[in-house]
């Protein structure tokens, strides 16, 4: 069954177009996440999902039903919010099965739903603490499991990880991660951040300027960007792109190179210095300035002696090199 399909989603606000002819589908147990730059839409675009903004124009499907007229309470999804939304006088037991009673449900439904995320979010022995009591990540994870005590058709993650320090980023990270393969659950994720989309997702949906940009595994997004806007977003160190330093393109060509395909090669196509290192323990990056004053990004396996100062000449495979027209469009390489 297909979880979700929107066909033709625009929403505008006054005179000002935040989506444009939005397609998309999510199919059932899918993780799908929406990434890109602020104010690309990708929020805007969750909360028509949800409810909380009316699409101007198009359709909006959960489950096979139409929903553009249907209220957030009854689309059958949850959501999961950046600020937690917890409500600071009751206890974690109590947000966990507030909108269950809300729903008229019974004292017996409610708490074996409770203990059921409590036990899978292991909050069995903070049941009885309040929000102030608790740490970010632990605050994040009763807004999590408030989401499936409700058994919706749809999770909705809005930017949950942005308030987290890197340590709990991380572990809340793989913490979504577990919980989906558990649920089997259709979820979508809303992330400015490439990583977060890349280790989570089964199918990434790249935004622009209220457009998707392109949609695909993440592999597939890495490895074939339609365009140079998505080869410099996802990955990191990002894209290096070159219009100078190579011989041999035509004019108005960029090349796209990632920072993990160049190598040190006294015959290389790139010369230049080097301008900075970082010594990460087990990578070493280099930032060179090459002879044609362009900057870019060598990323090297392993603990490199190379210092700031050195003259170095770079190549690289025809096979791992990408080519972009004047308009950031995928392009083949073609001599000048």
């Amino acid at each position: 069954m297909t979880a979700l399909k929107l066909e033709n989603v625009n929403k505008s606000f006054g005179s000002v177009h935040v989506l444009k002819d939005i397609n998309l589908t999510v199919e059932d147990g899918e993780f799908v996440v929406f990434v890109g730059p602020s104010g690309c839409g990708k929020s805007t675009l969750l909360r028509v999902i949800a409810g909380l903004e009316d699409a101007t124009s198009g359709t909006v499907a959960i489950g096979g039903d139409v929903v553009n007229a249907v209220p957030p309470a009854k689309r059958g999804i949850a959501m999961v919010f950046q600020s937690y939304a917890l409500y600071p006088h009751l206890s974690v037991k109590d947000n966990m099965g507030l909108g269950l009673k809300q729903e008229g449900k019974s004292n017996a439904v409610v708490d074996e739903r409770v203990s059921k995320a409590s036990a899978m979010l292991d909050l069995d022995n903070y049941l009885t603490r309040r929000p102030a009591e608790l740490s970010g990540g632990q605050r994040q994870r009763v807004a999590i499991g408030r989401a499936i005590v409700r058994d919706p058709k749809l999770f909705l993650f809005d930017e949950p990880l942005s308030n987290l320090d890197a340590a709990l980023r991380m572990n809340t990270r793989v913490e979504i991660a577990a919980l989906h393969r558990t649920l089997s659950a259709s979820m979508i994720y809303v992330t400015h951040d490439q990583i977060e989309a890349m280790t989570l997702a089964d199918k990434i949906v790249v935004l622009r300027d209220g457009r998707v940009e392109q949609v695909g595994s993440p592999m597939e997004l890495y490895n074939n960007p339609a365009n140079q806007f998505v080869a410099g977003f996802l990955g990191s160190p990002s894209m290096n792109f070159l219009s100078q330093s190579v011989t041999g393109l035509e004019n108005g060509t960029t090349l796209g190179i990632r920072p993990e395909h160049l190598r040190f090669d006294a015959n290389g196509q790139i010369s230049g210095q080097v301008t900075h290192v970082e010594r990460l323990g087990g990578d070493t990056n280099l930032l060179v300035k090459t002879d044609a004053d362009e900057v870019l990004t060598v990323r090297l396996f392993g603990q490199d002696p190379t210092e700031v100062g050195d003259d170095v000449r770079l190549s690289y495979e025809n096979a791992n090199a990408f080519f972009f027209d004047q308009n950031g469009q995928r392009a083949l390489p073609r001599a000048a």
